[in-house]
């Protein structure tokens, strides 16, 4: 791992940072060219109510707005995860020169996890790959994320016992209100 890997994946784990913030799960991201930033960008699918809305796609978008282009070739792409589908499709579409990511995602990752579409030969641009770059402390970010879920959802689970508990006896055949709260 370079110095300039290392502190692009950190600018990349300030946006992570970013993203739990708003309650998103942490992923960040950073394009660089020529060793500097050209934008950054976090997970938003939940605050934007756009399922396109990963951390490399918003950085993607911003990037190719500032460069007015949507090719990207001198381009580089450091991200906390390793990308799904969607988002190697894209960077390849965009002709980026390189990715790297830390984590690897053993469920989606579309960058050797669970299926590399960076080395296909039918398509038409191979992007270079570098994976593991902080790798532990990118996956910490998000066990630390879910971990901190999970304590939330357990909390709420055990709220309406504790409350049920204390809530005055209802006779039978008395109409009641349940407000149910979907879990996330």
């Amino acid at each position: 791992m370079s110095a300039a890997d290392e502190q692009a994946m950190r600018i990349a784990l300030d946006q992570a940072q970013n993203a739990w913030l708003v309650g998103e799960v942490p992923v960040g991201a950073v394009i660089m060219r020529a060793g500097q930033v050209i934008a950054t960008g976090y997970n938003r699918p939940i605050t934007e109510h756009d399922p396109t809305a990963h951390a490399e796609i918003v950085a993607l978008r911003h990037a190719a707005q500032l460069l007015a282009n949507y090719r990207l070739p001198e381009c580089e792409l450091y991200v906390t995860l390793e990308p799904c589908a969607m988002c190697a499709m894209a960077l390849m579409h965009a002709r980026f020169k390189r990715v790297v990511f830390g984590a690897r995602d053993p469920k989606t990752g579309a960058a050797g996890s669970v299926v590399n579409l960076f080395e296909q030969p039918q398509l038409n641009h191979h992007t270079a790959l570098e994976g593991g770059v902080l790798a532990d402390e990118c996956a910490a970010v998000l066990r630390e994320f879910f971990a901190e879920r999970r304590e939330q959802y357990r909390q709420r689970r055990a709220a309406p016992d504790a409350a049920a508990a204390e809530a005055p006896d209802i006779p039978a055949g008395e109409a009641t209100e349940i407000e149910v709260t979907p879990a996330r």
